[in-house]
């Protein structure tokens, strides 16, 4: 039996807390709310604006503002909607999301990794790897949910929340959170439903609201693995995979009240492959899904312009947080010769870069003669990309020049799965 807290809003009234909130919102960033606060600002009166806080707390005269409406364009052409709260709200959210975390950490299912501590990406998708190679659960569900934020009962929500927090004061406070309204072009709308996208609580929400669903799949005996609202259900047989979309779809529509994307949502087996969170799962081995290596090769060349007239190493400088966080994030799949080709393709845009700005065969030859090399020497044309792969360009800039540079090389990243260290699950 799970402990239920009936007074928890007088650990909200906490100087202490609200200032560690504010550190943490400083650090996660984002733009002013309806009210143009910038974190700067509230930062510049911040013991003034932390006790004006604290006191509205106190006396039950907090009020959550509406959010503001800020269109994020996606990679498909469409645009994500996001409700941006303002600093003080976010500041609110972040310490009641602080006093319920640890609460609901302690009954979350065990395969539920989206905005969760300590959890991340690479867990999931380790996780479900381990449920197809090691478990042989080779048919797969792939569900997609519909504008999941969007679509979060308020009722429900409590509901949700009631079985562990009964606590009206913070009810109330999570009831203003979600029916805030927003500001779409300086006209407010209500907000009967959903949870804002770029409010601090909404997904520790959306996971509370979510778990019913975890929970009723785990009761039923199926293997699943959650990220926010991206959804894997792992199966033995063909069968069995029908029979669980049949199951999951009715708890996450009727149940939940949730809209399932029946163009998305497939079943498919681990042979053909499993698209999860970037990567694709295969029964032997994961790669990067196409689409990401193709955007990710895009910024590149974005950033690799050739008629930019910077310098390589002011190009690297640029370039190398791009190259990091990508092999950091897809190291986990089996990416090894692709790291090395993407290191070699990129080695060859900082080369086509320094023929351009060289412009005459001339200073190629003179640098050639720089590092020992004798003539004569080939007349290459500098503008050409073919030429930025030519024996001449490799010996004028070879890998060691630009490792001097400080260029990130990807082609040294440890790549690869490990099960020991999921062993636990």
């Amino acid at each position: 039996m799970r402990r239920v807290y009936y007074s928890l809003y007088g650990r909200l009234l906490d100087k202490e807390l609200l200032l560690r909130s504010y550190k943490k919102v400083r650090r996660a960033g984002g733009a002013a709310g309806i009210d143009g606060q910038t974190l700067a600002q509230f930062g510049e009166r911040l013991d003034d604006n932390l006790l004006q806080l604290l006191n509205e707390l106190k006396t039950k005269q907090y009020r959550a503002l509406p959010v503001k409406r800020v269109e994020i364009p996606k990679a498909d052409g469409g645009v994500r909607l996001l409700g941006i709260p303002s600093v003080r709200d976010r500041v609110v959210q972040q310490a009641v999301n602080e006093l319920l975390t640890p609460i609901f950490e302690e009954q979350f299912h065990p395969s539920s990794f989206g905005y969760r501590p300590n959890r991340s990406c690479h867990d999931a998708i380790s996780k479900a790897t381990m449920f197809i190679r090691r478990y042989g659960l080779k048919h797969v569900v792939d569900m997609d949910l519909s504008k999941c934020f969007d679509r979060l009962d308020h009722e429900l929500i409590i509901q949700q929340v009631k079985k562990r927090v009964t606590d009206s004061s913070v009810l109330e406070l999570i009831r203003q959170f979600l029916q805030s309204g927003v500001m779409i072009d300086g006209k407010l709308a209500s907000t009967d439903i959903g949870s804002p996208q770029g409010g601090v609580i909404s997904p520790l929400l959306a996971n509370i609201y979510l778990d019913a669903f975890d929970q009723a799949m785990r009761d039923r005996g199926h293997r699943i693995v959650r990220y926010a609202d991206d959804i894997l259900i792992l199966c033995r047989s063909a069968k069995g995979a029908q029979r669980a979309l049949e199951v999951a779809t009715k708890l996450l529509e009727q149940d939940l009240k949730l809209q399932v994307n029946g163009e998305k949502t497939h079943i498919t087996q681990s042979w053909r492959g499993v698209n999860f969170l970037g990567v694709v799962i295969y029964s032997h081995y994961t790669k990067i899904q196409p689409k990401k290596l193709s955007l990710f090769k895009q910024k590149v060349k974005a950033m690799t312009k050739r008629n930019s007239g910077r310098p390589p190493a002011s190009v690297i400088k640029q370039l190398n947080p791009l190259l990091r966080g990508f092999a950091q994030y897809f190291r986990i799949a089996d990416t090894k010769s692709t790291f090395k080709e993407l290191a070699q393709w990129v080695r060859r845009r900082l080369r086509s870069i320094q023929l351009k700005l060289w412009k005459k065969p001339k200073r190629l030859h003179r640098r050639l003669k720089q590092l020992g090399y004798k003539p004569p020497f080939e007349s290459i044309a500098m503008w050409r990309w073919r030429n930025s792969a030519s024996p001449l360009a490799h010996y004028a800039m070879p890998n060691k020049w630009l490792d001097s540079l400080t260029l990130y090389d990807m082609g040294k990243v440890e790549t690869g799965y490990v099960f020991s260290a999921y062993a636990k699950w």
